[in-house]
This record gives structure tokens, sequence and C-alpha cells, in this order.
């Protein structure tokens, strides 16, 4: 085993082909399923499932990734410490919408300035969604809803966020979940965590939702709100920063429901020089 067969496989397995793997190491395809099949013969085992034209990782191969990734990460930092080069290459970062539009712009664009050799791939989605791209190695780090309790990642938490009920304007200020016991509701697909909190604070309190409208953006949870057509559930401070956001009546839950954290989740293991780089600018958005 060696670092060009680790960044070989590393590519395939990101990738899932060996063509597009070949083009990000530079090599020819044949010789990316040469050095992987010997990779294979060297260990004793498949590190891949190989079907029609895809490729996915075996359970051994799943392991290995996050060998691979800590080695090649390592690797980095040490060209960099002894080049005194800046943190560079791809840097793929998942976050919450509601993070993305008004939580971090500020923070990215510090990390761009300092750090301009560093690629920043950013995508959005639930926290679901972001959790098992950051398993899968898609991701490099992803901003979720935490706690994160799992065994393969590591986490810090960054922000805080106030979570609020909306209401169309004029309605009574709902004290409790009973209180609004079958009302329809309007929130992401089912792997969003704030849909799940929205759903366990009627649970909680012995109640139901209506129908659960599964919408693509806050800005139509917000419109479809104003139109009285129901209520959601989304953070203060997104809420705040979207045109219309006066045209409804806003509900505060109880401090069990009210609060929550935003964390900054990585493979555990796997904390790159350009994760390292961004972590550094956090503390001062934390205070």
């Amino acid at each position: 085993m060696n670092l060009s067969q680790l960044e070989m496989f590393s590519a395939v397995a990101e990738t899932g082909s060996v063509s597009e793997a070949a083009r990000r190491v530079h090599r020819v395809p044949s010789n990316v399923t040469t050095r992987i099949r010997q990779l294979e013969a060297d260990l004793g085992v498949e590190l891949f499932i190989r079907e029609s034209q895809r490729l996915r990782l075996s359970p051994a191969g799943h392991s290995l990734l996050q060998y691979s990734s800590q080695i090649l990460a390592l690797v980095a930092e040490a060209r960099q410490t002894v080049t005194g080069q800046q943190p560079q290459g791809i840097f793929s970062l998942g976050s919450l919408e509601s993070t993305a539009a008004v939580r971090i712009p500020g923070i990215l664009g510090q990390y761009h300035q300092r750090y301009p050799m560093i690629q920043l791939d950013l995508s959005t989605g639930p926290s679901g969604t972001m959790l098992d791209a950051v398993l899968a190695g898609d991701l490099s780090a992803a901003f979720i809803d935490g706690p994160v309790m799992h065994p393969a990642i590591e986490g810090m938490p960054v922000f805080l966020e106030e979570m609020v009920i909306i209401a169309p304007a004029g309605s009574a200020v709902v004290n409790r979940a009973r209180d609004v016991s079958g009302h329809n509701i309007y929130a992401f697909r089912e792997n969003c965590s704030y849909r799940r909190h929205f759903e366990n604070w009627f649970l909680g309190d012995q109640a139901t939702p209506g129908k659960i409208y599964e919408m693509e953006s806050y800005h139509g949870m917000l419109a479809c709100v104003i139109a009285g057509a129901g209520m959601a559930m989304l953070p203060r401070s997104m809420l705040e920063s979207m045109p219309g956001h006066e045209q409804v009546t806003i509900c505060v839950p109880d401090e069990n429901w009210r609060w929550l954290n935003t964390w900054l989740i990585w493979r555990r293991g796997a904390k790159t020089p350009q994760l390292e780089a961004l972590i550094r600018l956090l503390p001062a958005e934390r205070e």
C-alpha cells in the first residue's frame, strides 16, 4: 500500500467512477483500475462493489476510506508545514440553508480572503442529508443541527438558534401545541431536523399536526403562512432576514423547545488543514 494507491482509491470512492477519478489524479483510467486491483490484492479484500458503470464502496472499502482520508490529510499538512505553504485544494462544505443564509456569509468572506488557494465548494440541505454526505466522504464538513452522537463523527457547537413558530397575521399567540392540534404545518422533508423538532413539539404535548406540506425553501413556507394556509417553525435569525416577516404572528415555544445548537461536524480523525482554517475563524463569531 502506498500514497498513490490511496490517492486513487479515495478519488474512485468519492466519485464512484474510474474515469472521473482518473481525471482528478491526472492518470489514465487503465492505470487507476490496475492500481486499485493491486491494492485489493495486497489487502486480500474487495474494496468496491462493481455495478455496471458505477462503483460502490464495500464494507471493507468504507473502513479503508476513513484511514485513507486521515493519511492523505496528514501528508498534505506535512507538506504545507515543511514548505510554508497556505492550505490549498478543494474543501467541500455542507450547511443548513438557514445557516448558509444568515450565519456564515461573513465567515466565508474572510475565509476566501485569508486562504485564496482553497477552492470552497458549498452545498445546502437538511441535517440528515448533510450528515450522510459527511459519513460517505462527499463532504469534508457540514453545519447541521446538533448535538451529533455518532461514533464516526466529531464536531463542535457553533451557533445557538432560537426557534419560533409563525402563524397567519391576527392569529392568537400559541402557548402550547394542544392549542393548535390538527393545524396544517409547512416544513422541509422528513430528514430535516427542524421538521422533527416541530413534530416533537406537538407530540410532547400529546397533540398532532394536521397535514404536513413539504416545502423546498423558507421563503415558500413564509409565503404560505402569510396566505393563511398553516403554520411553520424556523430559526428567528432566518425569519428576520426575509421580506414579509412582519406579516405573521410570531410565537415563542417554551424553553424545552426554544433553543437548538448548530454544530460543525466532520469525520472522526479527518480534520483537514482546510477545515482547521475554517475553525480558526469561528470563535469570534460564537462570542
